[in-house]
Parts: C-alpha cells; structure tokens; sequence
C-alpha cells in the first residue's frame, strides 16, 4: 500500500514543477520512514505474538480452569440473573407520536431557493475568474474538424504484441504522445515547457471525466499507468527508468528517437511479461494486465504509429514532429472533453443526499470554469456517436478502422505485384 503510494500524484494542484517535484521527493521520503516504522511494528508484533502463544497461554489455560471451577459451585447465580432481567420493564419510550410541524413552509422554500440560487452564483463566478489557460492554449492547438489526432495516434497497421489488444482511456495516450514530444532532439526547452504545462493541467481535467464515466473501473489499470508515468516524465524526465534527455542527446533525428523507444518499450514489455507470466496475467482480462505493461505496449504502439506517419508524410525534422504531436495531443483531449456536459449532468443527479450539496458546489464550479472549454469544442465538428461512445477512445478510433483495412489490402496488393513477376511476353512473327 506505502508503496503504491510512492508512485501516485499528488492530490494537491501545485502549478509550479519545481514545487511538485519537492513536494513528490520530500512525500517519498516520509513514505520510506512510514515503511520503516511498519516493518519494525510488525517484526515486534510477531516476536510479541511468539512470547504470548509459548508463555501467556499456559496462564489463560490456568485462569480459564478456575472460572469454570468457580461457576460449578455457583450453579444458581446465572438462573437469578436471567430471571431479573427478563422481570425488568422495557424502558424504552414510543416517541412517534411527538412530531414537529413547521408554520410558513412556502415562505421557508423560499428563502431555502434565494440562498441556493446566490451559492450558485458565486460559485459559478468564481469558476469563469480561474479558467485553465494553459488547457485552452492547447485546445486553440489544434485547427482541424472532427479531432483527427484520435484517429491517427494509434493505427490499425502496428502489429500487436500479443492475441489480444488492451483497451484505451484518454489519458494513457495522452502521456505517451507528451512523453515522444519530450524526447524529440533539437527542441527549446520553453517550447517542452509549455507543452508540458499544458498537458498537466489537461490531465486534471481528463482524470474527471474517466472517473465520472468509467463508474465500473474496467479502465482503473490503464488510468493508474498514465498517472505512473506522467509523474515520471513530469518530475524526472524519465519514461520507465529511461532517461528522455539522455536519449535526446543521443539522437540525431526523430526516426531515431522513435525506434529507441520503440526498442526500450517492446524490451521492457517482454521483461513485464515474463515477470507477470506465472501470476494473474494470462488469467485476467488485458484491462487488468499490471500499468507498466500496458504503459510498454502503448509507447510501441503509438511510436511505431508515428514512425509509419513520418515515411507516409516525409517528416524529417523534431520541430514537425513536435507540431504534429501537439496537434494530436490536442485532438485527444478536445474530444475526451466532449464528455464535459455529460459529466457535469451526472454529477448533480447522481450523488447520495448526504454528498449532494457539495456535488452540486463542486460541478457549478466546474461548469464556470469550462465554459470557454466547451465553446471551443462546439467550433469543431462532433462525430455522431451515442454518449456511451463517445466516452470511449476506442469507440472514437473504430471510425479509422475501415480506411486502416484499406490501406493494409492495397499495401499487400502493391507488394505482391511488384514481387510477382510479369505475366506479358513478346511474340515474333517471321
């Protein structure tokens, strides 16, 4: 659990990294005290429970024999207790009878609505004073209709790694397209900066939406895997122990970039497997396989995605690559907030009573602060898809999947026709 722990964002949104980077080390250290200190209470509870069993049994054995001693020559105390409490009156009241009626109900419904209704309002103001600028410069990214970059970040073409494909939430591709960008060589750290900046408040956003929809949690693994690594890229620069800037240094361009990662994520997929193999992993669904093997798979999906865009595209340098993936980005999670009504209706309705004031508080709130969000998402054209759809990526993607069979039948004709040879030949006529 401590653990676990270590590798979790932190619930506070602290805007300044360097600030959730010391908040996240000084966190890990407290969490290793805390590890420390239940090891050192355990070890003594057992050498505690080992002292008790062997010496302190053999005394409770001693005094539970007396006791039963005692109670065969006293044979009649239990029957008298029993026949006094049974001859003692119930002393409980009937208060149903004492009921409170209210005088001027209609003006008290009335004074409740004036107060609910200025709550309202505050709230509501106070959302449209904090809008996520850095989430609405990245939405401003991205100037194409029916957010293409969900289509395009993932293709049907890349081989799987295994019989079966995980599903996708947002956020996990999200991370992944961020954690390329970073590594891309050649690149100002202002522009990473920036990117990152809006990535992360992006996330808060895309964490309520998946958390508000995925009520079954069939997506809780893949969402703790983009939250694993984004806190990794976010404070270390690193994607599962891999140093991005190291790797940045190394590399000349960003076909080079994309084939390490994709080396590094197929690597690191087949060391998780084979760690995981005689546990659940073959048993459970590909939803519930361990987040650094789905984190592997996604980096190997999406880098060999980009690879084949940049031969079909002819991109040869970072600073493209780096605007395309922004656009992408941006994509994903234009259309992962077109979830936000949805959401914002759900939470008013379906809350417990006890919880639905502050519910109410809280998604007031939110509907002040996205209001820009939501018109700038109504600017771009929605794909109709029913609201159980739309909340998925994968149901977003499947419109991709017919032009993929496409283009991967007219590939294999094209191979085969120029390794097959020519069926014409000459005749000569004398």
């Amino acid at each position: 659990m401590l653990e676990g722990l270590k590798e979790c964002p932190s619930v506070f949104q602290i805007p300044n990294r360097p600030c959730r980077k010391l908040f996240h080390e000084s966190k890990s250290k407290c969490l290793n005290v805390c590890i420390g200190m239940q090891t050192g209470i355990v070890l003594a509870s057992k050498v505690i429970q080992f002292i008790s069993i062997y010496f302190v049994s053999r005394i409770l054995l001693f005094c539970d024999c007396c006791i039963g001693l005692l109670k065969k020559f006293r044979p009649n105390c239990n029957i008298s207790d029993e026949s006094r409490s049974e001859s003692q009156p119930s002393s409980k009241l009937d208060l149903s009878r004492f009921v409170l009626h209210l005088e001027g109900e209609n003006e008290l419904v009335e004074i409740i609505m004036k107060n609910n209704c200025d709550a309202t309002d505050h709230w509501m103001r106070k959302g449209k004073k904090q809008q996520p600028e850095h989430l609405l410069q990245l939405l401003k990214q991205s100037n194409s209709q029916g957010f293409k970059g969900v289509q395009d970040f993932d293709s049907y073409l890349v081989p799987c790694l295994d019989v079966v494909e995980p599903p996708n939430c947002w956020a996990l591709p999200v991370v992944t397209l961020t954690t390329i960008a970073v590594a891309l060589p050649n690149i100002k750290s202002c522009f990473v900066k920036d990117l990152m900046d809006r990535v992360h408040e992006s996330l808060t956003y895309v964490k309520i939406v998946e958390e508000s929809l995925d009520v079954k949690g069939d997506l809780l693994n893949m969402r703790k895997a983009a939250d694993s690594v984004w806190l990794q890229v976010d404070l270390h620069h690193k994607w599962l122990d891999v140093n991005l800037r190291k790797l940045s240094l190394q590399a000349d361009s960003p076909k080079e970039i994309l084939e390490a990662l994709v080396d590094a994520a197929k690597k690191k997929y087949l060391e998780q497997k084979e760690t995981y193999m005689n546990q659940c992993y073959i048993k459970e669904s590909t939803a519930k396989w361990p987040i650094k093997v789905l984190a592997s798979n996604s980096m190997y999906r999406i880098s060999q995605t980009i690879l084949l865009n940049c031969q079909s595209r002819n991109i040869q340098t970072s600073e493209r690559l780096f605007e395309v993936l922004s656009v992408m980005i941006s994509d994903i999670v234009g259309a992962c907030l077109t979830n936000l009504p949805r959401v914002i209706s759900l939470n008013c309705l379906s809350s417990s009573f006890e919880e639905r004031e502050e519910s109410v508080r809280n998604t007031v709130y939110l509907l002040g602060k996205s209001e820009k969000i939501v018109k700038i998402i109504e600017q771009k054209g929605i794909p109709s898809l029913h609201p159980e759809q739309m909340a998925l990526i994968d149901e977003w993607r499947s419109l991709q999947k017919p032009k993929d069979r496409l283009l991967s039948i007219l590939s294999t004709s094209e191979s085969s026709s120029a390794t097959s040879p020519s069926s014409e030949f000459c005749l000569t006529i004398e």
